[in-house]
């Protein structure tokens, strides 16, 4: 090669070196392709992210909100203290204080009487008389008797008076004055019989007037003039009583107390008489005897409660209901609806600190229906769950409803 030509390959090779390759993408291509692959990995992870987000926070929302559906919402009420004297309502018989039937105690035929049904007489009052013209006969018969006997005394006297002073001279045999003692004293005996005849008889005809034995109202009579009265009392015969008179001034109600409350069932007990057709009236009265005995047929205690009836309001024989005031212990009422019944005993469920069960068990007294009294296992002061559900445990967390205030009852079935 040729020197003018070497120096013309050299600056030919130096030219080249000095002149840009426009075909070499270089560093700036490289740094490009890089930032279009994390732009494609951002879009890619921000559609990924965009799709499972909204998953995950349902996910969490659907969870919490099971929790808390897994929470019972509770409706409570707080127990009721019973009052110091308990009131039981029992049936009650009314009764007169005093009643008798009235019966004739001689034989004849009514001649008037002078009170009728509903009258209200007076003790003494004459009811009615009767006509005894056998017994007339026999009185009149005794009376002569009796005079024939005085007169039989009086000579039997002289004779003994008599015969004895003579005896003071021996003018008479000690026979004879013997004789004539005894038949005076036959004759007195004689005198004194036909006197007891004549006061039985005496009696007899007394008995023909028939008077009030009492203050009251006659409740019944059962004859009229002309009909034929027999002498009896009625006991075993046939014998029909002429009146019935009544004492209601004052009253008697005789009730049977269950054996559960005989203990309180004590005189000087108070109660109250209330009748049907005295709705919005109460009669007071006093418990003033019991049987002290308990019935083992009905397992009852028999009391009489007498009330005042001085106006003649009540009637006697009416049924009424009595309230008896009896004295009790503290003890409170739940509504039935709060009982919760286990293997391990009766118990109800208490919400402890605002937000959980604590199941405690109780001791009942006596069932009034709807409610029941519970005589041990709390203070007052409870809020119990209404309507507990079957699976609820001590300690389980629960949700007061937000309209209770812890001292009303929700509707029923509410929980």
């Amino acid at each position: 090669m040729r020197v003018g030509e070497d120096d013309t390959v050299e600056q030919r090779v130096v030219t080249k070196e000095l002149t840009p390759r426009h075909n070499d993408p270089g560093p700036r291509a490289s740094k490009r392709g890089w930032l279009i692959a994390v732009a494609v990995f951002a879009v890619v992870a921000l559609v990924v992210i965009s799709g499972v987000l909204p998953r995950v926070r349902a996910r969490a929302t659907l969870k919490a909100e099971t929790a808390r559906l897994a929470i019972p919402t509770v409706s409570v009420v707080q127990p009721k203290r019973a009052a110091a004297s308990q009131e039981i309502v029992l049936p009650a018989n009314v009764q007169p204080y005093i009643t008798a039937p009235i019966y004739a105690r001689t034989n004849g035929y009514l001649k008037h009487w002078y009170a009728d049904i509903g009258a209200h007489v007076k003790k003494g009052q004459l009811l009615a008389e009767i006509e005894t013209p056998e017994v007339d006969q026999q009185l009149q018969q005794a009376r002569a008797n009796l005079n024939t006997a005085q007169a039989n005394l009086s000579l039997a006297q002289i004779t003994a008076n008599r015969y004895q002073d003579l005896l003071k001279t021996d003018s008479v045999s000690k026979q004879d004055t013997d004789n004539a003692l005894g038949a005076y004293a036959a004759s007195k005996a004689v005198l004194q019989a036909d006197e007891a005849n004549v006061k039985q008889l005496e009696a007899l005809q007394s008995f023909e007037k028939i008077y009030a034995p009492f203050d009251g109202v006659i409740t019944a009579r059962n004859t009229d003039i002309g009909a034929l009265i027999s002498a009896g009392t009625g006991a075993g015969g046939t014998t029909t009583e002429l009146f019935h008179i009544a004492q209601t001034a004052t009253l008697r109600a005789y009730v049977n107390v269950p054996e559960a409350y005989s203990l309180g069932a004590k005189p000087g007990l108070g109660a109250e008489l209330a009748l049907a057709e005295f709705p919005e009236r109460r009669f007071p009265g006093n418990l003033v005897r019991t049987a002290d005995s308990i019935d083992p047929a009905s397992r009852t205690l028999l009391v009489e409660i007498d009330v005042a009836n001085p106006t003649g309001t009540l009637l006697s024989g009416a049924y009424a209901e009595m309230h008896l005031k009896l004295p009790g212990a503290t003890s409170f009422t739940l509504p039935v609806n709060t009982l919760m019944f286990r293997s391990e005993g009766l118990r109800v469920a208490v919400v402890s600190d605002g937000k959980h069960a604590d199941l405690k068990p109780i001791t009942l007294g006596h069932d009034f229906g709807s409610d029941v009294e519970v005589i041990s296992g709390l203070t007052g002061d409870e809020s119990i769950i209404i309507n507990p559900p079957d699976s609820l445990v001590s300690g389980e967390e629960v949700r007061v409803a937000q309209n209770q205030t812890g001292t009303g009852a929700p509707q029923a079935g509410q929980k």
